[in-house]
């Protein structure tokens, strides 16, 4: 069993959500419709998907009078690199390792090519065709859980592309249409999975975090208007859009959708877990908010002000999601002595 043992690689970067996470909503890291890379592998409620998966490798192969056997010499020297990505050792064979490479790998990047109009949409494609579906897929992509490691994605896109598109560029062209924010600018990077790219992509441009040695306690939203404080939506888009002059406290805007806290949890569990700890922009965030929010009064106070536009319909979900113990992190509260003028 010691001489079995492998060591510990830097290059771990797809971890299992740790149980003082998972344990207070554990749908929200699980997959609802689309299982990918090793964690989620073999589970049978996925079934539809995985017919789909195939179904676009074979119109992948069709269009490009391709077979399999023109990836799976590349796939065999990324193995052990990709491998080397998850936190726990994948007991797959090498044949099915791979075949999970291949098939989940070219299923996302045909997707992402379906999304952005670079190759045609079959009219009777469920996957494409059918609202719920791709509302599931978008969130099961951004789990922690779900990734593949995004140099095999790179990897299988240039050996497939027509475009001659940067895959990154193409998974940002996703991101903004599915979530209609203004262009950000992203400079290439060494990115390690699909969400991790997301998390840069919304964090871009922002400071480094501030490291406390103190937890601040804050007033709620309803204490705070009590207090004659008043509320506004800023008008940027970045996480750092908070200020407090004269009065009135400026915070960003965002929607609550059936997909936001499975959202904002993975970003949150991704940055728990990187090795490094300099990350806490959507704990810090989160956990500001968290002080803010402790009833459903405080939801409706900052829904009037515009802040939180509830697409979820019940102020009470919606307090719920930040009562409940969604981070484990420090508060943020510097952020607002920070960026503002007082």
């Amino acid at each position: 069993m010691l001489r079995s043992m492998p060591p510990t690689s830097p290059e771990h970067c797809i971890f299992r959500v740790r149980n003082q996470l998972r344990e207070v909503n554990e749908k929200a890291y699980d997959p609802e419709i689309l299982a990918i890379g090793p964690y989620h592998y073999g589970n049978g409620k996925f079934k539809f998907m995985e017919e789909q998966k195939l179904r676009y490798l074979q119109q992948l192969l069709d269009r490009r009078k391709e077979s399999v056997d023109r990836y799976m010499p590349t796939l065999r020297e990324l193995e052990q690199r990709a491998r080397n990505c998850y936190a726990e050792t994948i007991d797959l064979s090498q044949e099915k390792f791979l075949a999970m490479m291949l098939i989940d790998g070219c299923f996302i990047v045909e997707f992402f090519r379906k999304y952005n109009r670079m190759i045609a949409t079959d009219k009777d494609d469920p996957v494409m065709n059918e609202c719920g579906n791709r509302n599931s897929i978008r969130r099961d992509l951004l789990l922690l859980e779900n990734q593949l490691p995004l140099f095999v994605l790179s990897k299988l896109y240039d050996l497939t592309e027509d475009e001659h598109h940067e895959f990154s560029k193409v998974v940002i062209m996703y991101f903004q249409g599915e979530r209609k924010n203004p262009d950000r600018n992203l400079t290439i990077g060494n990115w390690e999975h699909l969400l991790h790219l997301y998390h840069a992509w919304c964090t871009s441009g922002l400071p480094e975090t501030p490291h406390l040695n103190c937890t601040p306690v804050m007033p709620s939203a309803t204490e705070l208007t009590e207090s004659g404080v008043r509320f506004r939506a800023a008008q940027g888009c970045a996480l750092s859009d908070i200020k407090f002059k004269n009065g009135t406290l400026e915070l960003l805007a965002f929607c609550v959708e059936d997909d936001t806290e499975s959202n904002f949890r993975n970003l949150i569990a991704y940055e728990q877990h990187h090795q490094s700890r300099d990350i806490n922009y959507f704990t810090d965030y989160i956990t500001f908010t968290d002080c803010l929010v402790t009833s459903k009064g405080d939801v409706e106070v900052l829904r009037r002000a515009g802040i939180i536009k509830n697409y979820l319909g019940d102020d009470k979900v919606v307090a719920h999601m930040f009562t409940g113990p969604m981070t484990t992190s420090r508060y943020l509260i510097l952020i607002i002595s920070r960026s503002s003028t007082m």
